[in-house]
């Protein structure tokens, strides 16, 4: 029988399918409470409304999730490609019919407005959808003989259980990036939401079990990150390890698995430049600068945090920058603002640090810079003009609604200034020379360039960054490839 707890006085329970809030984790095909009974209290960011509770398991208990994901992978691995495909393509569907339900779960626990969530339950989709296609792809590779009388092949198989960690800013689409991509390949997946927004992932669940999954290929364990991560890092029969999340976190995991010699997938922290050269179409580079910075509240790791501009247009793009960023409303997530709350105490505090610190190094505070009315994680979207190289918001990530805007005179300028930076996961360029959008594309040490453009992320895509942003590629044919081993096998027929 399965025992699922409500939540009567929440936002959740006004779901069109309440069953969709779970609060147990889901190990072996059956919902899992706590055996201490310990459980995590989860709240809306906007009010601080209590939403639920989610069960804190033990070590131990994220170990049985390793248990039954080993027990199944053989059986899983074996399954046809259009049989896995089939369940992948009834996980979609099913996203696609609870889209609003989904994304309203994910406003009240994540606080984004309300057409970012549906857009980003779409978004998650679309892996799903993708990696349904990509399950036949991995076919036996011919490869010419070195040898005489030799036969020879190339196979890719599952690489075994894979853990997938997920952070709380988009917490459908970087699970389903993830664990569709593991499970085309053949994997089965043990996955660990953070603790701020685990009841997107247990939906996510949730839809899995109605599609089909056999037991034990797809499970979520809820708990403090320490206790169920851990374990996992430890045990040999987890074979590859996905995450996302800060570079600090990426390096822990990155050590706590050298032991058993993991793979590795890491989409780590990011800093990215925006680079507007004066022939560029300003009112098109301040409209998409803007959306590079406030999406998400500012809390992407895709997010601008370098705002160059050069010096013959300054005036002009920080004057019309700072227009549009006062015109941005802030709310909460069902009232559909353009900015919504950040997720924590600790978040608005860097966004305090980080102004405090650029203004007593001579920049200039042009609108913002404080925490709004409306509650104490809202903070007011802030333009800073004049950053000076010292700035602490220039060195560090700031995941916040602070835009930090500075001159520079030269191309040569601005690129070692760019890419002087231990991060290298997206750049943006604003440029109408074919020529140096060129120079640029290739002298920036980004994983990603977008020219002309913000959004460039989607299912058929690689993403991923270079240097201390990450290892590896999610989406794409890559992003199936990374839970995959090379098999070589050389024949004699004798």
């Amino acid at each position: 029988m399965t025992v699922h707890r409500s939540f009567p006085k929440s936002p959740l329970a006004e779901l069109a399918d309440p069953r969709l809030a779970r609060s147990f984790s889901y190990i072996d095909g059956k919902w899992t409470s706590a055996a201490s009974g310990r459980a995590i209290a989860v709240t809306d960011p906007a009010d601080g409304t209590w939403l639920g509770e989610v069960a804190a398991l033990s070590g131990d208990e994220a170990r049985s999730a390793v248990d039954a994901a080993q027990a199944a992978f053989t059986g899983w691995a074996a399954t046809l490609p259009q049989e896995r495909a089939a369940l992948l393509r009834r996980w979609h569907a099913l996203m696609l019919e609870h889209r609003e339900d989904l994304a309203r779960l994910m406003v009240h626990e994540q606080g984004k407005p309300i057409s970012e969530a549906r857009g980003e339950i779409s978004y998650a989709a679309d892996f799903v959808e993708f990696y349904a296609e990509e399950t036949r792809r991995p076919n036996i590779e011919g490869v010419t003989s070195h040898l005489p009388d030799a036969e020879v092949e190339l196979w890719r198989e599952p690489v075994g259980v894979a853990a997938l960690i997920t952070p709380w800013n988009f917490p459908c689409a970087m699970l389903t990036r993830k664990a569709a991509a593991a499970l085309a390949a053949g994997c089965t997946i043990v996955a660990h939401p953070s603790k701020e927004t685990p009841f997107s992932a247990l939906a996510l669940a949730e839809l899995a079990d109605r599609a089909g999954f056999p037991k034990g290929v797809f499970n979520v364990v809820t708990g403090e990150a320490p206790e169920i991560v851990a374990p996992w890092t430890d045990d040999a029969r987890v074979r590859v390890l996905s995450f996302t999340g800060s570079t600090e976190v990426g390096k822990l995991l990155y050590r706590q698995s050298a032991g058993t010699v993991k793979r590795l997938v890491m989409e780590l922290g990011g800093h990215a430049p925006v680079i507007v050269f004066g022939e560029a179409d300003l009112d098109r580079a301040v409209a998409e600068t803007i959306k590079a910075k406030f999406a998400t509240s500012g809390q992407d790791c895709l997010g601008a945090n370098r705002i160059f501009v050069e010096r013959p247009v300054y005036d002009a793009f920080v004057a019309k920058f700072t227009e549009a960023t006062r015109a941005l409303s802030l709310g909460t997530g069902m009232d559909d603002p353009d900015i919504g709350p950040l997720m924590n105490e600790k978040a608005v505090a860097k966004q305090e640090e980080h102004v405090a610190d650029a203004l007593a190094k001579g920049a200039r505070l042009l609108t913002g810079g404080k925490r709004h009315a409306l509650g104490p994680l809202f903070y007011e979207p802030t333009v800073l003009a004049d950053v000076p190289a010292d700035a602490l918001i220039l060195g560090e990530e700031t995941f916040g609604p602070v835009a930090a805007i500075l001159p520079f005179d030269s191309e040569d300028e601005v690129v070692a200034r760019a890419n002087d930076t231990e991060y290298g996961l997206v750049a943006y360029l604003h440029s109408q020379d074919p020529r140096r959008i060129y120079r640029l594309s290739r002298a920036l040490q980004f994983g990603m360039v977008a020219v002309n453009r913000t959004k460039v992320t989607g299912a058929p895509i690689p993403f991923g960054g270079m240097k201390q942003s990450g290892l590896g590629r999610e989406g794409a044919r890559q992003g199936l490839e990374a839970f995959t081993e090379i098999k070589y096998v050389c024949r004699d027929w004798g």
